[in-house]
Order: structure tokens, then C-alpha cells, then sequence
């Protein structure tokens, strides 16, 4: 996210956002960033980022009520993540135009819930078994969004992320822009997403976007 611009009276900045990353669907989560000015001009920043993976061999089936469900899904993957890092400008804007480019470092502590993932079977929405649900014509939809995840198992990891965040916000107390770039999960196990799948992982690599807005003060 943002750094610095060419108004030097802000000393904090707070972020929040949206993002996208190549495994997720169309939103992946929220994150949130604090950004506090050191005396050399970069950023000390703390952020935290709430999101959910897909697994690459996840595959939508419609039933015949006309609802869907993953065949062969049997848990979510949700991560907390912690982050400490700093950013760093590259190119200061203009006031009250042009793009300031900002590169920002992070790392810290990953917290993943694998969480049962519910499909309806005979009218009732039970966890997904891929030996009692081998037949997908029992399956009749997928559960609630979030249930089970009060019955996840806990998986400690860690994270390292880089980025380049780019800022068009034209007000000195606000900022806005996007951020892109490249963020590694690696977990003490694999994760037990998909039992049809070849394999499961422990380390998650993955690009993304965020779409950041915020304050300064």
C-alpha cells in the first residue's frame, strides 16, 4: 500500500481493502494496514490480511435442484495473517496529481483454519465425506457460507509478501490506489482441501491485487 507523498505533514496512515489472488475466486478478502513514518522517510508498517484459498483442481457441479457444490471438497482453507514490514517510494507525485509508486516488504505469522466444508445430503447438510458421498447424486447443494468454521482444525504457518502499491488519491488526508504483487503461505503440514486431488499443500505461493483506500494524519 501507499508510503509518502509530496505533503510531509502525515505521520500515520491507515488502508483498508479488497483483494484478488490467483487462488481465490472473485474476492479473496479484506486487509487492513497501519503505516507509521520512520525519521529516514520509509514506512514501518503492520498489516492484517483475512482470506480464503481455492485449491487448483477445485471443479463446480451443478445438481438437479440446480444448485452447486465442489465435488470432492472436504475442507476451506481461511487465513489469518499477521504482517510487519516497510514501504520504501520510488516515485513521488506531484501535488494534487500524477502516480506515486511505492515498493513494500513484509513478513509474519499465518494462522490457517481448515474448516469442514458442508454439502446438503438427503435434505440435511452434513461435512463432506468422499467415501459416503462418492455418488454426487445424493448431493443436493453446498452448506451456509462460514458453517464449520467453529470446527476447524488450527494450522500454524508464516508469510513473506512483496509488493508494489501505486497511489492516485489527489486529497492530503485520504489516499486511494491499487496494490500488486507476490505473497508466499507456508504451513507446518498440508493442508486437507481435496480428496481427489493429486496433492495437497503445505506452501501456498500466489499473486494479487488489492484495491486500497484509507487516511492519513
Amino acid at each position: 500500500m501507499s508510503a509518502q507523498n509530496s505533503n510531509d505533514d502525515y505521520t500515520i496512515e491507515n488502508t483498508w481493502g479488497i483483494t484478488k489472488n490467483t487462488n481465490s475466486g472473485l474476492i479473496a478478502g479484506i486487509v487492513f494496514k497501519k503505516s507509521i513514518r520512520n525519521p529516514t522517510g520509509s514506512f514501518t508498517t503492520y498489516g492484517v490480511e483475512l482470506v480464503n484459498y481455492k485449491h487448483p483442481a477445485q471443479s463446480k457441479w451443478i445438481t438437479g435442484t440446480g444448485n452447486s457444490f465442489t465435488l470432492g471438497k472436504v475442507n476451506h482453507l481461511f487465513a489469518i495473517r499477521g504482517q510487519y514490514g516497510r514501504d520504501y517510494l520510488l516515485f513521488k507525485k506531484a501535488p494534487q496529481q500524477g502516480v506515486q509508486i511505492s515498493l513494500n516488504l513484509s513478513i509474519g505469522p499465518s494462522i490457517g483454519l481448515e474448516a469442514p466444508y458442508y454439502v446438503e445430503y438427503q435434505t440435511i447438510r452434513v461435512p463432506y465425506d468422499p467415501l459416503k458421498h462418492a455418488s454426487r447424486g445424493d448431493i443436493t447443494g453446498r452448506g451456509f457460507i462460514f458453517q464449520g468454521l467453529f470446527e476447524s482444525n488450527i494450522v500454524i504457518g508464516a508469510n513473506i509478501k512483496t509488493s508494489l502499491s501505486f497511489e492516485f488519491g489527489t486529497l492530503k488526508s485520504s489516499v486511494s490506489g491499487f496494490e500488486v504483487g507476490f505473497l508466499l503461505d507456508a504451513y507446518t503440514r498440508k493442508i486437507n482441501m481435496m480428496a481427489t486431488a493429486a496433492d495437497n499443500y503445505a506452501v501456498w505461493p500466489t499473486a494479487f491485487i488489492t484495491l486500497f483506500y484509507g487516511a492519513r494524519k
